[in-house]
């Protein structure tokens, strides 16, 4: 390949990803051609089909990108993590933030797990990267119970799945009654406690991490 086709690789793919999350957002998945990213993002077909294989492959970047955001804010919060009286619920309001962007990732990953349960090779490859995602999460929780001087009881991995579940689920309620429910609610008000139940104090001088 030309050097210099190897050097634009990384534009292109920039702005085909781009231009797929501006029209994901307007269409949703089914709803988006190739073709209209492919125009959107002022490239040809064949740039597409140069960098990913469909549209698949497509959201699966789009996903990495996520995830290595939510990882990033969970790790910022946790580096910060205050010493006030209930420090797990202030890291919770920190770090749950809906903001457009988290929105429509929301709504697009949402239609794409639907498409998923449809297809189990795409559900194969979707549940790799949620297993890869919520390792990272898992060594965050450690993170965070070391930071808190408590040690878990349960086991960290059904803790991140239901720690996600209650996210997700509180912000479908809340975009669909934004009136009635903040985002956060529920993981401020009900996660906290949850982790106190599902952990014990270290004693002085131990380590928060042995098991």
């Amino acid at each position: 390949m030309p050097k210099g086709l190897t050097k634009r690789r990384p534009q292109t793919t920039a702005r085909l990803l781009e231009a797929a999350q501006e029209t994901f957002a307007e269409r949703g998945f089914y709803g988006s051609s190739i073709e209209v990213i492919s125009e959107r993002a002022g490239l040809t077909r064949g740039a597409f089909y140069s960098n990913f294989r469909n549209k698949e492959e497509l959201f699966f970047a789009l996903f990495d990108l996520h995830a290595q955001r939510v990882v990033d804010r969970l790790d910022q919060a946790v580096g910060e993590l205050d010493a006030s009286d209930d420090p797990v619920r202030a890291l919770f309001a920190r770090a749950v933030t809906v903001d457009a962007a988290e929105r429509r990732w929301y709504l697009l990953s949402t239609e794409f797990t639907l498409h998923a349960i449809r297809h189990p090779e795409t559900a194969r490859l979707l549940a790799e990267r949620d297993r890869a995602l919520r390792e990272q999460i898992v060594g965050i929780l450690a993170r965070l119970f070391a930071r808190i001087g408590r040690r878990p009881t349960a086991d960290l991995d059904s803790l991140a799945r239901l720690t996600t579940a209650v996210y997700e689920g509180s912000l479908a309620q809340s975009l669909v009654e934004p009136g009635e429910l903040a985002p956060e609610e529920l993981a401020v008000t009900y996660l906290p406690p949850l982790f106190d139940a599902v952990s014990e104090p270290v004693a002085p001088g131990e380590d928060a991490e042995q098991a």
